[in-house]
């Protein structure tokens, strides 16, 4: 019982702090949604662009830049990010993953040369999360404020976009290129905006999270990658991804109940190091189920047959 309790309580004191970096994390599932749902373009470059986002807000921040431009100018970085994968996928044939893959592994000496150094701190600047009015800067309200707002107006903004002509589009060609390409739709320029878009909310993710922790690291991204399919696996188990809203809403609910689960695992006593072989075995699980399912299928209706 005391155990139960301690566990609960520990629980409950993280409870904030998770809930902000969930909030500013959702971006970075958001990045993984868009092509692996959206385009159909399974991509790994969230795991390039996020540190890429958090270098070049912490360079900016540390030069004086406002906080705000730090994060316009880091998404912008971003999105050439996935504009580059994109573009390498589709002008050289290369397989979305190894393209990705290409970009992730060549985005780790950029953020090195970025920064100059492998970390950066940037405690003592100013932030936006020191903005928000009524709360005290640099505690979880006002981070869970701020990124709150940010991913109601993204969720907006975005849902707008994909009821759009331009957005449809988008949607078309994850469906079926040829079909959209024999539409009039302009395949390259769909593919590598919706990619780049992508990287531009991980990006945009790095640079929050680099003002909500006070560094820069060129291994901030390491793991990240899991960490969101995961949490879009938890999103869409939730909210499913039959409609654009619901599609665009799973990350942000993934990403608060994934890091939740973590929060709880961690106050339970698992060993940190074991949270990664239990994501990687969870998104597993989750991607195998639907193929147990079918294979289950005709063996239960020769079962049926029999009967």
């Amino acid at each position: 019982m005391d155990l139960l309790q301690n566990t609960v309580s520990s629980f409950i004191a993280l409870v904030p702090v998770t809930l902000a970096q969930s909030l500013i994390l959702a971006f970075v599932v958001l990045g993984i949604m868009i092509p692996f749902r959206m385009l159909s373009f399974p991509d790994l470059t969230s795991e390039g662009a996020f540190p890429l986002g958090g270098c070049v807000c912490g360079v900016l921040m540390a030069a004086g830049m406002s906080p705000l431009a730090a994060i316009l100018i880091a998404l912008l970085a971003g999105f050439v990010a996935g504009c580059c994968t994109a573009f390498i996928h589709l002008r050289f044939r290369i397989h979305t993953l190894l393209a990705g893959i290409l970009m992730m592994t060549m985005l780790y000496s950029i953020n090195l040369r970025i920064m100059g150094r492998s970390n950066l701190s940037v405690f003592g600047s100013t932030t936006i999360f020191d903005w928000v009015p009524f709360l005290q800067p640099g505690f979880p309200a006002s981070k869970i404020v701020m990124a709150g707002a940010f991913g109601l107006l993204v969720f907006a903004l975005l849902l707008h976009y994909f009821r759009t002509e331009k957005g449809t589009a988008v949607r078309a060609v994850g469906a079926n290129p040829d079909m959209a390409e024999a539409q009039g739709i302009n395949v390259w320029l769909a593919t590598i905006g919706g990619v780049g878009l992508a990287g531009a909310f991980s990006a945009a993710g790095g640079a929050l999270m680099v003002q909500s922790q006070g560094f820069a690291d060129v291994n901030m991204g390491l793991g990240i990658l899991i960490n969101g399919l995961a949490a879009l696996m938890i999103g869409e188990a939730i909210v499913g991804k039959s409609s654009v809203p619901r599609q665009l809403a799973a990350p942000f609910v993934g990403a608060i109940v994934y890091y939740q689960l973590v929060s709880f695992c961690l106050a339970a006593g698992m060993p940190p190091p074991d949270l990664k072989l239990a994501t990687g075995l969870f998104v597993l699980a989750m991607l195998a189920l639907p193929s147990l399912k079918r294979s289950r299928g005709p063996a239960a209706a020769r079962e049926t047959i029999r009967e």
